[in-house]
């Protein structure tokens, strides 16, 4: 029976890391429109450069997509009634996939929208306010990196808070903490050229919102 258990938990590991592996911008920009993401803007093949690069509709939806890769890693053991480990222990490995994807040589996104696909599913409404903080960070900065960062750090902030309040999130859990301290840390991690470029007011944006922080990116 344990050896069951286990080769189901290894088996959902598997399935988690190979969906965060797909590399929806790459393959967007591929088979529509004959682009190679690593050719073009920062080379990333994430959310941000798929807008930079394809414009809002394909970056739209490698957003959506890479968002419910971690939705369905998190979902999958609990349709499965695999209660041996935490979903959020599985869906991690979609991030881990999304980050280093073995489809794309091991070079692959920010993890930002896999990593809230997870939140989405295990703690919506607690993603939700996440997704919201970032909404209205990237409307006032037109910077989807700056945004990723800052609801990174709001993540940081609130899981210590929140719970203390019973808002949106009940008590303390253990697993639940490490894997967003972790995601929250990766993150910011993954955004560190993104930062350097923040702080010299050289860094990307998106056609639209306020740019408060008046960037001016190298054309």
């Amino acid at each position: 029976v344990c050896y069951n258990y286990l080769m189901k938990i290894l088996l959902l590991i598997l399935i988690a890391y190979l969906l965060g592996s797909i590399q929806t911008g790459l393959w967007i920009g591929k088979v529509f429109f004959h682009t190679n993401l690593r050719e073009h803007g920062s080379g990333n093949t994430g959310t941000t450069n798929t807008f930079r690069v394809l414009g809002k509709t394909a970056g739209t939806v490698t957003f959506l997509v890479d968002m419910f890769k971690g939705t369905l890693a998190v979902l999958l053991p609990i349709w499965l009634g695999v209660t041996e480990v935490s979903p959020l222990i599985i869906g991690f490995f979609a991030i881990i996939g999304h980050v280093f994807p073995i489809f794309a040589g091991f070079k692959g996104g920010k993890a930002v929208a896999t990593s809230a696909g997870v939140l989405l599913g295990f703690a919506p409404l607690y993603c939700v306010f996440l997704l919201l903080v970032f909404a209205l960070t990237l409307y006032l900065t037109s910077m989807i990196s700056f945004s990723s960062v800052t609801a990174a750090v709001v993540g940081l902030i609130t899981l210590a808070t929140f719970p203390a309040i019973h808002f949106l999130l009940d008590g303390y859990d253990p697993i639940f903490s490490a894997v967003l301290i972790i995601m929250a840390l990766v993150i910011i991690f993954r955004h560190t050229e993104n930062i350097a470029r923040i702080r010299n007011h050289r860094e990307n944006l998106v056609p639209f919102g306020l740019n408060l922080t008046k960037q001016n990116p190298k054309k």
